[in-house]
């Protein structure tokens, strides 16, 4: 028996939240007494596979083949049944993205397995897994016991720390795919990769944000939050009531109806601090405010406080973080 880690893909790259993902589940598999298996579907999986046995997989399950490229959920799901079956898994464990979040929720209604769903924590007690995921805006922790004989979960970027790659050793089994093109349904014509240089939300160890309170300037508001994040080498976010009103697209919405993140650094300029926006980056690890108005709620969840304007705090704290980053 093993736990079967998907290890999602970026253009050809594995994401990094997975080996935080891996390293938890050698940490289950020692106490449950099983194999730590990784799985990778791609066009070019050599250099991933390298890494997962790196990050302590026992087992590597690959699939590889010029129409993998691109996540797919057809042949994604398929082939990621394949490896259940053939590794006799206790656990499949994606990362909470979009596209780790249909695969396990797919493999779970086809294999007839409990499901948690964007989770949290994961641990083993009384020889079962059992999953922690919130919900009612991160209020409430639900805990999670699997009785299904496979046990699915899709976990949060960021849950467990980052591992050391070590010298393990570890198996590669080729799963032997042969996809016909045309038993496919969904058809890619065209891709475009994100912009260059752009850090991703999900995988920031620093985020800065902007809210409302850049409506006196929107355009200046988030060239000044921006000018911050490239300084700092973070990503740029910001709250639902920015996106709302156009000052910044969708793809950097933290919050309920956007992304959740647990940065080790989130500064949120401007932002009040509504309960969406805390419910998606509620967990990090320390929280800055620049607020004008001193009773808002994002004062309250924040380690630092700064009560001023973001147009004059913001390039203040561009130019010293300039000097001292040099």
């Amino acid at each position: 028996m093993a736990i079967l880690v998907w290890i999602e893909q970026n253009d050809g790259q594995a994401v990094s939240n997975c080996w935080e993902l891996l390293a938890k589940a050698k940490e289950l598999g020692t106490e449950l007494g099983v194999e730590v298996a990784a799985l990778l579907i791609g066009s070019d999986v050599i250099e991933a596979t390298q890494q997962a046995v790196a990050y302590g997989a026992d087992l590597v399950y690959t699939a590889s083949a010029s129409n993998l490229e691109h996540f797919r959920l057809q042949p994604y799901a398929a082939i990621a049944e394949q490896a259940v079956e053939r590794a006799d898994a206790a656990a499949f464990l994606t990362n909470a993205s979009i596209r780790g979040g249909i695969l396990a929720a797919t493999v779970a209604c086809r294999r007839n397995a409990g499901i948690a769903a964007n989770a949290t924590d994961l641990w083993v007690e009384d020889g079962k897994l059992v999953a922690v995921r919130t919900i009612y805006s991160g209020n409430i922790r639900a805990r999670i016991q699997f009785e299904s004989p496979l046990a699915v979960a899709s976990v949060r970027p960021r849950s467990f720390p980052m591992p050391e790659p070590d010298a393990w050793s570890g198996e590669v089994k080729d799963l032997n795919v042969e996809l016909n093109e045309d038993d496919i349904r969904l058809k890619i014509s065209s891709f475009r990769a994100a912009d260059a240089g752009e850090v991703s939300l999900t995988d920031a160890h620093i985020i800065v944000s902007g809210g409302r309170g850049v409506a006196e300037d929107p355009q200046k508001g988030f060239e000044l939050v921006g000018k911050l994040a490239d300084t700092l080498g973070a990503a740029l976010g910001a709250s639902r009531a920015a996106v709302d009103a156009g000052y910044i697209p969708y793809k950097h919405q933290v919050g309920q109806t956007g992304k959740t993140v647990r940065p080790d650094l989130y500064i949120a300029c401007g932002i009040s601090g509504a309960i969406q926006h805390l419910a998606g980056m509620g967990n990090s690890k320390i929280i800055v405010a620049i607020n004008k108005d001193a009773d808002a709620p994002i004062f309250q969840r924040a380690k630092y406080g700064i009560v001023d304007d973001l147009f004059q705090t913001v390039p203040a704290l561009t130019a010293e973080f300039s000097k001292r980053l040099r």
